[in-house]
């Protein structure tokens, strides 16, 4: 039994001019809206071409089918929650749980804030979460919170940080989505984040081989 090809998600070129950009950004624009508003199940690029009152002759000269154009709008989200974990966990002036409550805060906010697209590209991965393109857009995020755990744990096993960090990135990812699927105000967010900080806090805490050395971690001075 051969498997099925997978459904191509690259965009077929890349907007040279003005114009060519601004009718990609049109089309990832209304891509958004369908998705949030219809779901994954409903997301057409007829849909889309409506939407942004363009051809579908017009779209399919960039986008393949509608996979290319969800992973798209998820590689996008990909590379801003990149960018966020590198900004906050890369402030090495700033002790490592410091920087990792701030990242949890940081997260649950930006989860709350596009929850509707975030729960329809989370309904839409089996599309692409698969192929090539998309294992690399995960490694680099991978590759941060792995450094970032070297610093924040020294001198635990490697395989004890990996875990923990798995742990971390799971845990942010499977609440985070049953979190904000329902309206949040801005204290409840702030006092769930608070609580998971405190969680993570206390169980990376747990891992360091002394006071000590949990003191060093949260900044904290000992006063000698």
């Amino acid at each position: 039994m051969t498997d099925r090809p997978r459904a191509r998600i690259s965009s077929r070129k890349q907007p040279k001019q003005a114009r060519s950009t601004e009718l990609v950004a049109a089309i990832l624009d209304a891509a958004a809206q369908v998705l949030a508003r219809e779901g994954a199940h409903r997301f057409t690029t007829a849909r889309v071409a409506e939407r942004a009152g363009v051809s579908i002759g017009s779209l399919y000269q960039y986008f393949p089918n509608k996979a290319a154009i969800l992973f798209r709008l998820q590689s996008d989200e990909w590379r801003q929650t990149t960018d966020m974990l590198s900004g906050i966990l890369a402030e090495t002036q700033r002790p490592p749980l410091d920087r990792l409550r701030s990242l949890v805060h940081a997260f649950l906010r930006s989860e709350c804030e596009e929850a509707a697209m975030r729960v329809a590209l989370h309904d839409a991965a089996p599309l692409y979460r698969d192929a090539p393109e998309a294992q690399a857009a995960r490694a680099s995020a991978d590759r941060i919170i792995e450094l970032f755990m070297q610093e924040a744990l020294p001198g635990v096993p490697e395989a004890t940080r990996a875990l923990a960090g798995d742990l971390i990135v799971t845990t942010l990812a499977t609440v985070g989505k049953q979190f904000s699927e329902a309206p949040r105000s801005l204290d409840e967010i702030g006092t769930y984040a608070e609580a998971m900080a405190d969680m993570f806090c206390g169980y990376l805490g747990a891992l360091r081989p002394s006071s000590r050395d949990v003191r060093d971690l949260v900044g904290v001075g000992t006063g000698n």
